[in-house]
């Protein structure tokens, strides 16, 4: 066992801030050039399909991700293998069904189809339902790097959430979403080297080698993934697989964060390509992280004097990073976690600029001129970034990140995905019997968060089911009893025209 590192030192300082200096840069470097709201917010609508593919992976999978998917394969099983796999089924879906409604209203916000779907008071309850998850969304990827800073340089929670959430703000504000994609494939390039480089050291650092960790996890059952037992109160790879299903199709099918990218590519085609990119990413990057986790626990396991005892799970990365590295390298690596959280909080921030503009302010102020469109966006970016880091501050108090993450998207977010899913399917279904279905889901959902021991994976299909089912229901009563016309045919799928090149 070697121990290297036990402080920061002034190498990895020194890599560290070289690195959020050339986010900065590209930032003011792409500044000025937005002259419009549709420059600012997507960029021009020219991007390369393959740098938009980059940044949906880097910008969903965050610090949470980076962090504690080595941590649950460490702490659980590597059951979130099966993510990877539902990713790529998921992709058809997501490109036949969800996709083409988006590139024929060419729309700059996904709830644009609400708002031709349902009407505008739909499309407000639905932006609001958004900014809601993702506001919190936003304060668990702040939070994880300031997990990983705080460990390895022991400089207060407070102070490294304030630096991560001030930097990432500053340069999302000035150069829009062109800066957002530029600094993520920057850093992903940092990501996935990082995520390669432990790989490499954990299994050069175990006696035995791959080998030796392979059998330790199977010998531990950390790799009895594939059995189909369902159980309620443990994480397995069914319920693994039916959690990631609902939220893929909510994060890529309906979110902003995604579908705002993906309206910045030229054609349906290069729309595609970005999704399966995307889908193929996924599952080599969770395989590769759920490695990472299982070298960590068969190191410690060979060394668990080097392992303390109050060491939070989803802390045993930047620990080990930090304790059994090189200084300079382990500077870079944690590097890594820092461009896995600022390219998530990047993207979210500008995505709710996004919606914030075009769907609260524009259709209020239509006579609004594109520069006074760009400055408003600048100065939302900022407002958002300060609120962004006030609830990071709260989600520090969470131990667990992905449950973190799970409570407040499943609470939001599957919900949203029903509204156009059901709507998409079924010219029947209504704005009021979708409230209606709301109205059960949202509280149902706390309870089984807060009241029962059901294990935090099964929140977002138990949400999404409650809620499609009874919004369905209550479209039928409702359109019956009180004559709700149905939806035009032409947003469902049985009517809708064919995705333009």
């Amino acid at each position: 066992m070697l121990i290297v590192a036990t402080s920061f030192g002034l190498l990895n300082s020194a890599v560290l801030i070289v690195y959020l200096a050339v986010l900065v840069f590209i930032g003011v470097k792409l500044a000025g050039r937005q002259t419009s709201t549709e420059e600012y917010f997507l960029a021009g609508r020219r991007m390369p399909w393959l740098v938009v593919g980059i940044s949906m992976y880097a910008s969903l999978t965050s610090a949470i991700s980076y962090l504690s998917i080595p941590g649950r394969a460490f702490e659980e099983n590597a059951s979130l293998i099966v993510a990877g796999f539902v990713s790529l089924a998921a992709a058809p879906v997501l490109i036949l069904l969800f996709y083409p409604f988006y590139r024929q209203l060419n729309v700059t916000t996904s709830y644009e189809y609400v708002l031709q779907r349902y009407g505008p008071t739909a499309r407000t309850t639905v932006s609001s339902l958004f900014v809601l998850a993702r506001l919190g969304w936003l304060g668990t990827v702040i939070y994880a790097p300031a997990l990983a800073l705080s460990v390895v340089t022991k400089i207060p929670m407070a102070a490294t959430i304030t630096i991560m959430g001030v930097l990432a703000t500053i340069y999302t504000m000035l150069g829009g979403l062109a800066a957002v994609l530029w600094t993520d494939l920057f850093q992903f390039l940092v990501l996935a080297g990082g995520a390669v480089w432990v790989a490499v050291s954990v299994t050069t650092s175990v006696p035995g080698g791959s080998g030796a960790i392979f059998d330790l996890a199977d010998a531990t059952g950390r790799l009895d993934i594939f059995d189909l037992r369902y159980g309620l109160f443990e994480m397995t790879g069914i319920a693994v697989a039916l959690m990631y299903f609902v939220e893929m199709l909510q994060s890529y099918g309906t979110d902003q964060v995604t579908v705002q990218r993906l309206m910045s590519v030229k054609t349906y085609g290069g729309m595609a390509k970005a999704a399966v990119f995307n889908s193929v990413s996924d599952l080599v990057f969770s395989a590769l992280l759920l490695y990472v986790g299982l070298g960590l626990f068969a190191y410690f396991h060979h060394f668990p004097e080097a392992l303390p005892d109050d060491l939070v799970k989803d802390g045993v990365l930047p620990f080990y990073i930090m304790h059994a590295l090189p200084d300079g390298i382990s500077g870079l690596l944690i590097t890594a976690i820092f461009a896995a959280a600022m390219s998530s909080m990047d993207s979210g921030i500008n995505s709710l600029a996004t919606v914030l503009v075009n769907d609260f302010v524009k259709p209020r102020r239509p006579a609004m001129k594109e520069a006074q469109g760009v400055n408003l966006a600048r100065s939302m970016t900022l407002g958002l970034g300060v609120v962004a880091t006030a609830i990071a501050f709260y989600v520090s108090t969470i131990e667990r990140l992905l449950q973190a993450s799970s409570e407040f998207l499943s609470l939001f977010a599957a919900p949203v995905l029903v509204i156009f899913l059901v709507g998409m399917l079924n010219r029947r279904v209504n704005f009021p019997g979708w409230l209606t279905g709301v109205a059960v889901s949202i509280p149902s959902t706390y309870w089984v968060q807060k009241w029962t021991d059901v294990h935090y994976v099964h929140y977002g299909p138990f949400s999404f089911a409650v809620c499609a089912v009874t919004t369905v229901v209550a479209s039928y009563v409702i359109g019956k009893f009180w004559n709700v016309p149905l939806g035009d045919r032409r947003l469902t799928i049985w009517g809708r025209d064919d995705p333009q090149e």
